[in-house]
């Protein structure tokens, strides 16, 4: 019995202590306080067609007033000719009670085909009105006081669009298709989707193809088997055309599909993707 209850008062001991492991421990904010970028590095493709958000934040409470903090832009990249930013260029307002402001840049996508990177580099100078908040933390306050975000030149026909095609029933459509390309001479091109609306009834949702840009507006859908589709639909080939003034792509997809039971017969389907 001593010793059932020596195991008894044991496996207590044991218990509290795992209980008291599992407790969670509050981690409480000392300071000093501080504003920094929320990121120091931010890299996008030129093609991404919508605003880029880069965050300014404070490190500790938020403040009963709004602060305004300034910073500078540097880099490598033309403003109006690689980017833009809206409001006023210079300035971020964190608003009263609030933790976050922000600035919003617009990439252009400008693509020539030639395939670099340009830099744009945001500096915070100084916070109004007057306050013990630093700039940055760290040796020197220099971590979180500069933000570098990276413009990657794309090809000239990448980048995210609305597929579209006519039906019975209306216009199917599809938003945010990225069409890409690997090709260091930005030639070939990849499509993540082009069953717009679920034109057959594959079992993927969806249907990748790849084109050829033949440098005169004109595309080229060499014969290629489709690992996502299943026979007979697996083959496709086709043409399609890219306005350079809209800059829509035009896909005529020519797929192959049963007639009979003997015989397959050959339809070309339209698409059109719209960048974003």
């Amino acid at each position: 019995m001593k010793l059932m209850h020596k195991f008894l008062s044991l496996g207590f001991v044991l218990a509290l202590v795992a209980l008291a492991s599992c407790e969670e421990q509050k981690i409480l904010f000392e300071g000093p306080e501080f504003v920094r970028f929320t990121d120091t590095t931010l890299t996008y493709k030129e093609s991404i067609g919508q605003p880029i958000t880069v965050s300014v934040h404070v490190v500790g409470k938020p403040l009963n007033q709004a602060l305004t903090v300034n910073y500078t832009v540097g880099g490598t990249a033309r403003e109006g000719r690689d980017y833009s930013i809206e409001g006023t260029k210079g300035v971020v307002v964190i608003p009263a009670g609030k933790l976050f402001g922000n600035i919003t840049v617009n990439l252009i996508n400008n693509a020539n085909n030639i395939l670099e990177s340009q830099s744009i580099v945001f500096t915070l100078t100084d916070v109004t009105p007057s306050t013990d908040l630093q700039l940055g933390f760290g040796k020197n306050n220099v971590i979180g006081k500069t933000l570098t975000l990276t413009i990657q030149d794309d090809c000239l026909l990448s980048g995210f669009y609305t597929g579209s095609r006519q039906t019975s029933n209306g216009v199917e459509q599809v938003k945010d298709i990225e069409i890409s390309s690997l090709d260091p001479n930005c030639k070939t091109y990849n499509v993540a989707n082009w069953n717009v609306g679920g034109l057959f009834n594959f079992n993927a949702t969806k249907a990748r193809i790849s084109f050829v840009d033949n440098g005169d507006n004109t595309l080229t859908i060499p014969a290629q088997v489709s690992d996502d589709l299943a026979a007979p639909y697996d083959t496709l080939r086709g043409n399609g055309l890219w306005n350079p003034q809209t800059k829509a792509i035009t896909l005529n997809i020519k797929v192959k599909v049963p007639y009979s039971e003997t015989k397959d017969t050959v339809i070309t389907v339209p698409l059109t993707y719209t960048p974003r």
